[in-house]
C-alpha cells in the first residue's frame, strides 16, 4: 500500500484562520489609509502634507493594530494559563474524577462506556495534562495564544494594505492624487474581498462588491470633508 507524503495531509483549515486575519488587516489598512489620503488630497494640500498624512496613517494604524492584538491575545493567553494551572491542580488532587470526566467527554463523542474509560486511562497515562487541555479545554500547541506573533502579523497585514495607497500618492501627479489613490484602493479592496471570500469558502462576487461599495462610500465621505474644509 502506498503511503502519502506527510505534507499531503495538511488541510486548508490549518491556514484559514491566519489567512482571513491577514486579509482583514490588509483590508483595514487599505481602506483607512486610502480614505485619509483622499480626504487630505481633496483639501488641496501639498504633496508633502499628503505624504506625511499617508505615512502617519500607515505607522499609527499598524502600531494601533499591533497594540490591540497584543493586549487581546495576552488576555487570552492569561486565561489559558489559568485554566492549565487549575487543571494541574485537579489532576494532582482528584485523578479518578478527572478520568471519569475525560471518559464522559469521549462518551458524548460516540464511544461506549467501557471503551471511553479505557481510552481516557490510556491517554492520561501517556500525557494527562495534554489530554485534558486538548479534549476538555480545547487547547493545543497549534491553537495556543501567541501575543507577540499575533501583534507582528496584525501590524504587517495592516502595513501591507496601507502601503499601496501611499505608493499611489507618491506616483500620481499631485492634481490627480485623489483619483489615483481612490482607484488603487478600490481595486485592492476588490481583490482582498475575493481572497477573503475564497478563504472563507464563499462565492467571491458578493463579498468583493460589498467591500468595494463601502470603500467607495468611505472615500466619497472623506473626500467631501476635505473639500468642505480645504483651503
Amino acid at each position: 500500500m502506498s503511503r502519502l507524503h506527510p505534507l499531503a495531509e495538511r488541510h486548508a483549515v490549518e491556514k484559514l484562520g491566519w489567512l482571513r486575519a491577514a486579509v482583514l488587516g490588509a483590508n483595514d489598512g487599505t481602506l483607512s489609509t486610502g480614505s485619509l489620503i483622499v480626504g487630505v488630497a481633496s483639501s488641496h494640500a501639498t504633496r508633502g502634507s499628503i505624504l506625511v498624512a499617508g505615512l502617519s496613517a500607515l505607522v499609527a494604524g499598524a502600531l494601533s493594530m499591533a497594540a490591540g492584538e497584543y493586549v487581546s491575545v495576552s488576555s487570552q493567553a492569561d486565561s489559558e494559563h489559568a485554566d492549565i494551572a487549575r487543571e494541574k491542580q485537579e489532576l494532582a488532587t482528584d485523578w479518578e474524577g478527572e478520568v471519569t470526566e475525560l471518559a464522559g467527554i469521549y462518551q458524548k463523542r460516540g464511544l461506549d462506556r467501557d471503551l471511553s474509560r479505557k481510552v481516557a486511562v490510556a491517554l492520561m497515562k501517556h500525557d494527562a495534562l495534554g489530554a485534558h487541555a486538548r479534549d476538555e479545554l480545547g487547547l493545543s500547541e497549534t491553537t495556543a495564544a501567541r501575543p507577540i506573533q499575533a501583534a507582528f502579523a496584525s501590524a504587517t497585514a495592516f502595513s501591507s494594505g496601507a502601503l499601496l495607497p501611499v505608493l499611489a500618492a507618491v506616483l500620481t501627479p499631485v492634481a490627480w492624487v485623489s483619483w489615483g489613490v481612490s482607484l488603487t484602493s478600490v481595486v485592492v479592496l476588490a481583490v482582498l474581498g475575493v481572497v477573503g471570500a475564497i478563504a472563507g469558502g464563499a462565492a467571491p462576487l458578493r463579498p468583493a462588491l460589498r467591500v468595494t461599495f463601502w470603500g467607495i462610500v468611505a472615500m466619497i465621505v472623506t473626500g467631501g470633508i476635505g473639500r468642505l474644509f480645504g483651503v
